[in-house]
């Protein structure tokens, strides 16, 4: 019998530990992100208050094509900056939210900087 390691827990192990150091105010915000298979979706977190100020995901009626590429990252990362300026948020903390710094996260990290956010 072959013994795997639990991925799921060990991302979520993984982003409990980085979210003791990150952390999300009203003027910079926390950049929170899920990916499933499917989907990835995107959160600007103001941790003092426990609220969301913006939001954006592949789910929206807006994206109509795949959701689960890096192709699909990058407009989410795009529309959430296009959102946060909206609101007038410009500087925010990124939370990969446990996973590697790769492919569809750092896509939209890049389609975030792409549109105006700084981090």
């Amino acid at each position: 019998m072959v013994n795997r390691p639990d991925t799921k827990q060990a991302r979520i192990q993984r982003h409990k530990r980085v979210r003791g150091k990150v952390y999300g105010t009203a003027e910079c915000p926390r950049l929170n992100v899920f990916r499933s298979l499917k989907h990835i979706y995107a959160q600007l977190i103001d941790d003092e208050k426990g609220v969301t100020l913006v939001s954006a995901s592949t789910v929206e009626k807006e994206f109509t094509e795949y959701g689960g590429n890096a192709d699909a990252a990058k407009a989410v990362g795009k529309k959430i900056a296009e959102r946060a300026a909206e609101k007038g948020i410009k500087e925010c903390v990124f939370d990969r939210g446990g996973y590697i710094y790769h492919g569809r996260v750092a896509s939209l990290a890049e389609g975030a900087r792409e549109g105006g956010l700084d981090f």
